[in-house]
């Protein structure tokens, strides 16, 4: 089959997009209102872009009448936000944070998750996260109906259990990330193997 994007409704571009491009990770991204309210909100178009410099980018979306949604208002004024990766132990809460809650209600302490005091941004990461980012805008871009935020990484807070005893690799048994396939349809990291090189093709290079 073949599919014209540029004369595709953006629904079937979305839905052949997000189904072939996955698991995609999730990023359970906190900001603050301006009055200081904590606002979280589940966000799968969400990756990592770069490590010199740290960056992640984020996908939001406007809602369906146009205007922005709370935690892309949050962004722009702050220039701050935290992404918490997600686990099963909190995989039903990332998902309710979703709900088009009013602005005025905190998402975190609604769905039983709670607040962890960030180092050096003023947005609190969730404690319950297997690991957090603290993350300044680098960038944002904007398109009609979503805005791309380029974030980059100052700090990040990471659970002991999910890494080795130097701290250095991550426990593949320990930390498991849920990822989105399409719709509501989820996927863990429970079946992990490994992969190199064919080794004569690594020879044929001399490298």
């Amino acid at each position: 089959m073949e599919f014209d994007f540029e004369a595709l409704p953006p629904k079937d571009r979305y839905r052949l997009l997000c189904s072939f491009v996955a698991p995609r990770p999730i990023a359970l991204v906190t900001t603050n209102s301006e009055s200081g309210m904590p606002n979280a909100a589940p966000m799968s178009f969400f990756n990592v872009f770069s490590q010199d410099p740290p960056i992640v980018i984020l996908g939001i979306q406007a809602r369906p009448d146009g205007t922005e949604k709370e935690t892309m208002r949050n962004i722009r004024r702050s220039n701050e936000f935290v992404v918490n990766l997600c686990d099963m132990a909190i995989a039903q809460q990332m998902v309710d944070c979703g709900i088009s809650f009013p602005d005025d209600v905190d998402e975190v302490a609604l769905t039983g998750l709670s607040h962890a005091p960030s180092l050096k941004i003023g947005p609190e990461r969730v404690a319950e996260a297997p690991a957090s980012m603290e993350c300044r805008v680098s960038q944002i871009i904007d398109y009609p109906h979503r805005a791309i935020v380029l974030g980059e990484v100052v700090q990040m807070h990471v659970r002991d259990t999910c890494l080795d005893a130097a701290g250095r690799y991550v426990r593949p048994e320990a930390y498991q990330p849920v990822a989105r396939l399409h719709a509501d349809n989820y996927i863990v990291s429970d079946r992990q193997f490994e992969l190199t090189a064919t080794d004569s093709l690594t020879a044929a290079t001399g490298s």
